[in-house]
């Protein structure tokens, strides 16, 4: 009998869970609201600017048993989004995403927000891009010590007091490729992160420090996509009811 019991009550608790929470988690109402989603609207990108024609989502949702990370390419054709490629796989931050405005230095988070596309760089001379390339030297140097007076800025390393510095040509390659999102560039606030850029990943299980990163052939079909009179952007953990309108 007591067998019986407890066997009726394991499954009321199975039917609940399916009821109640798995709709839920086919929905943007599920999203983490400490690493996925934030609870307030983001600030200043509840729309997008009208002289921004291509866009980057970056999207997904995140479960102890189900990770999805989502990059979308988007052009604007009148007042309609359409997709210019197949959306591909992405890495992100190992600690998820940041909450509009509470990314900080080291956290291992990727921020949140809508922000400009800047530089593409790396190792070759020159690339398939119509964006402004610069070659990565040996050199070069991205600093990350937010109490350097030139913390989130590509120096050379000869002429910084740093202590903290991303190497812009290291030797896993993973900056072979790789496109600067203007992230706490202007202005630039101490602490708040730095380093952030679209690369390549390490592989499709990989997380980053918080950069967004691409396989190496999806990575060059956005440098070949990408054009600086569309004022591109890329969009990071939109707000549900901005990535459905461009998504529709």
């Amino acid at each position: 009998m007591k067998t019986c019991h407890w066997f009726r009550i394991t499954i009321f608790f199975l039917a609940v869970i399916t009821i109640v929470f798995l709709p839920l988690m086919a929905s943007d109402c599920f999203s983490s609201t400490t690493t996925e989603q934030s609870d307030t609207p983001l600030p200043a990108v509840n729309s997008i600017p009208p002289d921004v024609n291509q866009i980057l989502l970056v999207t997904g949702n995140s479960f102890p048993f189900f990770k999805s990370r989502k990059v979308y390419a988007l052009e604007r054709t009148g007042s309609e989004w359409r997709r210019a490629m197949e959306p591909f796989d992405a890495s992100i931050g190992r600690n998820g995403f940041a909450p509009y405005g509470e990314k900080r230095e080291g956290d291992g988070r990727t921020p949140s927000g809508l922000y400009r596309l800047g530089t593409a760089f790396g190792y070759a001379e020159s690339a398939a891009t119509k964006m402004p390339y610069r070659q990565s030297q040996p050199d070069d140097v991205w600093i990350d010590d937010p109490n350097a007076p030139d913390y989130n800025r590509w120096v050379k390393q000869s002429q910084t007091r740093a202590l903290s510095f991303e190497k812009m040509k290291r030797a896993d390659h993973l900056y072979k490729h790789g496109m600067v999102i203007e992230y706490n560039t202007d202005p630039v606030i101490k602490g708040h992160g730095s380093a952030i850029f679209l690369h390549i990943w390490a592989g499709s299980k990989s997380t980053t420090a918080g950069c967004v990163a691409v396989s190496e052939e999806n990575l060059l079909r956005i440098l070949n996509w990408l054009d600086p009179a569309a004022k591109p952007v890329i969009l990071m953990n939109p707000e549900p009811a901005l990535k459905r309108k461009i998504l529709q």
